[in-house]
């Protein structure tokens, strides 16, 4: 029988973990979004095209686990790694996980960006131009909306998945959720009870994640849900 009492100081335990977990995920949506507009913007050469496609391929292709051990244990390996600024930052494994998040999260999200600007009627597009808007403004006015109401869905999962991948950062030693739940289990031979409560955590995390997406998605698009009822 599982011990509450033992089940309630764990989870006190596990969320002092919480606050880097939750630093992890929000820097790499921040770092990986800005990163994927990049990408989404080179598309517009073949080059460019090319390049962010190669990328994709790459990221999406392969697991966040291995990007991870790639970027914490193959990049020390390299002596002009190791002779450049960035191995202080590189040698610290809070900037490897969070450089191996943001690449991944790039890669998924630019793809989530393209597909829902692709969506983006052209007959908008035109009006724009022919009511006299510059560029920018038809994107900032027309295109910009349109395509965040049809990435919001695919965007709340994209989120949901980073925020489990953070998960990982616990093999580099990384004290966040999932690791502080490793050590514990080391300490007591517990794991069904610790585990369970980091799964907990997650769950409730992912269930805030979806249910704010789904606010966010009622308001921007209020119709749908009108009529849906």
């Amino acid at each position: 029988m599982m011990d509450s009492a033992f089940m309630i100081d764990i989870v006190y335990k596990l969320l002092s973990g919480l606050p880097l977990t939750l630093n992890l995920t929000v820097f790499g949506l921040i770092g990986g979004g800005c990163l994927a507009l990049v990408l989404n913007a080179i598309r517009a050469t073949p080059l460019g095209n090319s390049v962010a496609s190669t990328y994709v391929f790459l990221f999406r292709g392969t697991p966040l686990l291995i990007q991870l051990f790639v970027i914490y244990y193959g990049l020390s390996a390299l002596p002009f790694v190791r002779g450049s600024f960035l191995w202080p930052l590189l040698r610290e494994p809070y900037w490897c996980g969070l450089l191996a998040l943001i690449l991944n999260d790039a890669a998924y999200t630019s793809e989530i960006l393209r597909g829902a600007f692709r969506a983006v009627p052209q007959g908008s597009r035109e009006a724009a131009k022919v009511v006299g808007m510059t560029r920018w403004e038809a994107f900032r006015r027309i295109s910009f909306p349109i395509a965040l109401r049809q990435a919001l869905p695919a965007y709340s999962s994209e989120v949901v998945a980073l925020l489990k991948g953070t998960a990982l950062v616990s093999t580099i030693t990384l004290m966040e959720v999932t690791g502080i739940a490793s050590a514990a289990v080391r300490q007591t031979w517990r794991a069904i009870e610790v585990f369970l409560c980091a799964a907990i955590i997650y769950l409730v995390l992912s269930l805030l994640v979806t249910w704010s997406f789904a606010q966010v998605e009622r308001r921007l698009s209020p119709w749908l849900f009108r009529d849906a009822r």
